[in-house]
């Protein structure tokens, strides 16, 4: 397998899921490694964002040392030891403040996130990849570099940010329709969310899970990603 398929499946695997496994450097137990679990979502450059309690041990833990490491499973397999998995070596920087595009981006993801980023002192953090471990199954063991995992969006925070909500205000039809064609579970009160879109597919929310659709092809352009979701609504 080339080194381009398999960094396209090891950030298949990275859009597709939404936790991880966070490790720390323990600042009270030096030497030791800390492991907690994490929601994440990526932003338009194709890295992890966190969010996580300034009193939190992780945290503390980060402003000791920034070096982490997040762990990415594929949800749904029997096997564990069968699945693919991802570790990702990572700086965290934490999110100034004013990059509210990237805030509202991860909002849109997770119901909780604003009310906990402005009420009860979360912060966001960059998960900077430095390098990267892939495991697709038995014997499928490769490192990608940095570079080869990244996947930037094609178009800018406004254009997405435009479509995901011209698709929720005037077209939930469609995003139903999604929902059936994808085999996106809901139930009869569901309103499902589109919350995010880029290059490659789109992300839809149903209560809190969130789940994802992969585009046939990639899409150069918002143009093209638009014409994605009217072919998708129309098949």
């Amino acid at each position: 397998m080339s080194t381009n398929a398999i960094a396209d499946e090891a950030k298949t695997l990275l859009l597709n899921e939404y936790h991880g496994v966070l490790s720390t450097h323990s600042a009270d137990m030096p030497g030791f490694p800390f492991g907690s679990v994490v929601p994440y979502c990526l932003d338009s450059e194709g890295v992890a964002i966190i969010l996580i309690s300034s009193i939190a041990q992780h945290t503390k833990n980060i402003e000791a040392d920034n070096k982490v490491s997040l762990i990415v499973t594929e949800n749904g397999v029997d096997d564990i030891q069968k699945a693919e998995r991802l570790t990702l070596l990572c700086e965290a920087k934490k999110i100034p403040r004013e990059d509210l595009a990237t805030i509202h981006r991860y909002c849109r993801f997770f119901s909780s996130a604003r009310e906990n980023h402005l009420q009860l002192n979360f912060d966001f953090y960059r998960l900077q990849p430095v390098k990267a471990r892939f495991i697709g199954g038995f014997g499928k063991i490769h490192w990608v570099s940095s570079e080869r995992l990244l996947h930037p969006h094609t178009f800018s925070n406004e254009e997405e940010s435009g479509m995901v909500s011209h698709m929720n205000e005037d077209h939930l039809a469609a995003i139903q329709k999604y929902c059936l064609s994808y085999d996106i579970a809901t139930e009869e009160n569901d309103v499902p969310v589109m919350v995010g879109v880029d290059a490659l597919g789109c992300n839809i929310r149903v209560g809190e899970k969130i789940s994802r659709i992969q585009f046939s092809e990639e899409a150069p352009d918002s143009t093209a990603v638009r014409a994605r979701l009217v072919a998708m609504a129309r098949a």
